[in-house]
C-alpha cells in the first residue's frame, strides 16, 4: 500500500479494469440496471479511485459495483469477497485502541487502514444492504462504523452472517481476531 504517488502503471491499470469488468459482468445481480461503459467512464476520469480499488483488490476484497447514487452520480464499490478481506484481518478498530494495547499489539487498525486506502468502513445499514446481494462473512466478521457514544466507552461494532441472518455485535475496540477484518466502500 505504500505507493507514494498513489498511481498505477498503465499495465496495472489495464489489468485492474479487466478484473473489474469481468466481475461486473459475472455478478449482474449486484448492480441491476447499471452498464459497464458508464462505470468505466467514471473510473477513467478518476485515477485516484483506481488506486484505491487496486488496494481493495490487492488485500483480497474483490471490489464490485453495488449501487449508484442518483444525487451525486457516484457509483458505489464495495468489497464483495465471500469472507472479510484476508489482507485486512487481525486488526483492532482504531488508532486509540491500538495505542492502548501494551502487548500483543495487532499490526494495524481498521480506521487507519481504510483512510490510507481512501475508503470508508461500512455502516451497519450499508452492511445489511450488502447482505441483500449475497451471503458474506459466513465464517468471518467485519468491523463497521461505530457511534461516538459507544466508542467513548471503549467499544466498537462488528457484523457477520450466521444462520442466514445478519448479526450486529460489540467488542472492545482494542480486540482483534484472525477472522475479523473490515469491508470498504468507495464512491466513484
Amino acid at each position: 500500500m505504500n505507493n507514494p504517488k498513489n498511481e498505477l502503471s498503465p499495465e496495472q491499470r489495464e489489468e485492474l479494469l479487466k478484473t473489474l469488468k469481468t466481475r461486473f459482468e459475472k455478478h449482474k445481480n449486484r448492480h441491476t440496471g447499471l452498464e459497464w461503459p458508464a462505470v468505466l467512464e467514471k473510473l477513467e476520469a478518476r485515477s485516484d479511485k483506481l488506486w484505491s480499488l487496486s488496494i481493495m483488490e490487492e488485500t483480497g476484497g474483490e471490489p464490485d459495483v453495488i449501487g449508484h447514487d442518483p444525487e451525486t452520480g457516484d457509483y458505489l464499490f464495495c468489497d464483495c469477497s465471500a469472507e472479510s478481506p484476508k489482507g485486512r484481518r487481525s486488526v483492532c478498530f482504531d488508532r486509540e485502541a491500538l495505542d492502548s494495547r501494551k502487548e500483543n499489539k495487532p499490526h494495524d487498525n481498521a480506521l487507519d487502514m481504510a483512510a490510507e486506502m481512501g475508503v470508508e468502513l461500512l455502516s451497519e445499514e450499508q452492511y445489511r444492504a450488502l447482505q441483500q446481494l449475497g451471503a458474506f462473512d459466513a465464517k468471518t466478521s467485519s468491523w463497521v462504523q461505530t457511534p461516538a457514544e459507544i466508542r467513548k466507552l471503549g467499544g466498537a461494532l462488528f457484523c457477520d452472517r450466521r444462520y442466514n441472518t445478519v448479526f450486529l455485535y460489540h467488542n472492545g475496540a482494542e480486540s482483534y481476531y484472525a477472522a475479523r477484518g473490515f469491508r470498504g466502500l468507495l464512491r466513484v
